[in-house]
């Protein structure tokens, strides 16, 4: 049994008000301290736990700052899913790349940022309400002033289902979930060395 002052991922996720899956995922992407027994078993200290609960709600369409030595290239990630932004915020935040990060939850915030500021790394998901992602890359692929965005598609979906809906867009990358973040970084990186390539030859 537990002590008094740690719980279980069951235990959190009844806490927390969400499932037992996304208490793992919060814990694995570090936003949740935690260890495990020798027999396997998670461990949370229920500090934590209402750390995380009492903590501002989240990561929207807001911009996060990445440390960096000169913070050129801007990413814009499309994940309508909360806790899925905090976790990506969390991971790109320890990568120390040269980018800013804004994130939007839908199509439509991500449409009026792309017609805003023109960022030069777009990672999307597919499945949205109203406008999802693939609608937002067909739009950006449609106009050739956007034709320099490094675009990812980051989903769940399987390559059968969007090849039902006509494949993989040109020049996209696809990553599955649940993601390989050792994959998502060496991709960010390679980007932001591009950009930051092109502009010193423009300068």
């Amino acid at each position: 049994m537990p002590s008094p002052d740690v719980c279980t991922t069951q235990r959190a996720a009844e806490i927390l008000g969400i499932s037992v899956t996304s208490v793992q995922q919060l814990v694995e992407a570090g936003i949740i301290e935690a260890w495990k027994t020798k027999g396997g078993h998670r461990r949370i200290p229920l500090a934590a736990v209402h750390a995380y609960k009492a903590s501002p709600a989240t990561v929207s369409s807001s911009e996060v700052a990445i440390p960096a030595a000169d913070k050129k290239v801007a990413i814009l990630i499309i994940e309508d899913n909360e806790m899925q932004r905090q976790i990506y915020a969390k991971q790109i935040a320890s990568w120390d790349l040269p980018a800013n990060v804004t994130f939007c939850e839908n199509g439509y915030q991500a449409l009026i940022e792309i017609a805003s500021h023109q960022p030069d790394i777009l990672l999307a998901d597919i499945v949205m309400d109203g406008i999802d992602g693939y609608e937002v890359i067909s739009t950006i692929q449609a106009y050739p002033d956007l034709a320099d965005m490094n675009i990812a598609i980051l989903s769940s979906v399987s390559l059968p289902e969007l090849e039902a809906r006509g494949g993989l867009p040109p020049g996209v990358i696809f990553f599955a979930k649940p993601m390989n973040y050792d994959e998502l970084r060496g991709y960010l990186r390679a980007c932001c060395a591009q950009k930051e390539r092109q502009r010193r030859f423009v300068a």
